[in-house]
């Protein structure tokens, strides 16, 4: 227990880290244990925190009011959200039930492509081994329909909280702009006088997170309108559903990359088999992909501190194991925040011994 309580007192002696832990406390538990509740509103300050940088910068570059600036990025918002439901989803949605309706083929190809390895390499695999292969694989296939059809039930069920979403998210997101300094001044005056470190990592977080998270928006549309371009250029079919997924995948790094390269290369195999156009679209693909990460990604993060690959890795898996999608999501964010946090903690000074020499002085 006294090393409990040493350590104890060496992080927690600053009366400023035990306010910065009680507000970190307080709103990790509005989010665990409120936040399917409270989802509209969490997803309202988000966007309403990516759109403010946009508005200060209409501030700053062209001088205009607040609630001129305001009104220019609420209606490029609601513009930019029609265009994604009544444009680019629907036709995303086309492609999926196409690619639904022609996966039951595609499976028999697989399996006849599977059977016909034991004559090719019999010295590498037999034909018993392939078929134990094939049944798992069926099996697989047959799991991941059923959690496909109780998802589609889900989500047919929860039409009516789109349609809440659809209403509430864009009028509290208008709200949260139109008063911030209203909202800010209300939630500081519940904070202590003294609160230096909390404005510290809020600074921090504020100029790390916002940074990534605007960054990351914008290098999710490039890397989605490219990579549509090219594979309707070459002619691979379900080429608006598969650059979506490209697009989406760079919001989780490293990891996005490898899950997303399997779909794209087994539908362009089973369109085109081992021809040129297979080779010629997984090459136009990986250069789509150095390009992103070598190019696009130093020019819109380079005033971003990059986090070492194995944070990302821990940061997906823990977040993503407590809010499953969100949490993958918003994973790098959440990273960067702990970040801060522990950049900005006061630290204990470190216990000088005492010299041998300087006694005998």
């Amino acid at each position: 227990m006294k090393i409990i309580s040493d350590w104890f007192r060496r992080f927690f002696n600053d009366p400023q880290a035990v306010i910065l832990t009680i507000v970190i406390a307080i709103c990790v538990s509005i989010v665990l244990f409120m936040g399917q509740d409270l989802a509209p509103v969490l997803a309202s300050l988000v966007i309403a925190y990516l759109l403010d940088g946009v508005v200060q910068f209409l501030q700053r570059s062209l001088r205009l009011p607040r609630w001129f600036g305001t009104s220019v990025v609420f209606v490029l918002f609601l513009a930019f959200v029609l265009l994604l439901l009544f444009g680019l989803l629907p036709l995303a949605s086309r492609q999926l039930s196409q690619f639904i309706q022609q996966f039951p083929n595609m499976v028999v190809k697989g399996q006849n492509l599977l059977l016909s390895l034991p004559a090719l390499y019999p010295e590498f695999i037999s034909e018993t081994q392939m078929l134990g292969i094939i049944t798992s694989v069926r099996a697989e296939i047959a799991t991941w329909g059923q959690n496909v059809l109780s998802w589609s039930l889900a989500a047919g069920m929860g039409v009516i909280a789109i349609i809440i979403y659809l209403v509430l998210v864009p009028l509290l997101v208008f709200f949260f702009l139109k008063d911030k300094d209203l909202i800010l001044g209300w939630f500081h005056g519940f904070l202590p006088r003294d609160h230096t470190l909390a404005q510290q990592v809020w600074r921090e977080v504020d100029r790390q997170m916002g940074n990534y998270v605007r960054g990351k928006f914008v290098e999710v549309i490039v890397v989605w309108v490219v990579t549509y371009m090219a594979f309707a250029y070459m002619g691979i079919q379900y080429a608006m559903l598969l650059a979506l997924m490209v697009g989406v995948s760079v919001i989780v790094p490293y990891i996005g990359a490898v899950v997303v390269t399997v779909p794209v290369a087994l539908v362009a195999f089973f369109q085109w088999g081992w021809s040129s156009e297979f080779m010629w679209l997984m090459g136009v693909y990986l250069i789509i992909q150095g390009l992103d990460g070598n190019v696009l990604v130093p020019l819109l993060f380079s005033e971003v501190v990059d986090l070492h690959p194995i944070a990302i890795i821990v940061a997906v898996l823990v977040f993503g194991g407590l809010w499953g999608f969100w949490g993958v999501f918003f994973a790098i964010p959440l990273a960067t925040v702990v970040q801060s946090i522990l950049k900005a903690w006061p630290r204990p000074l470190p216990i000088l011994e005492s010299s041998p020499a300087l006694e005998v002085e």
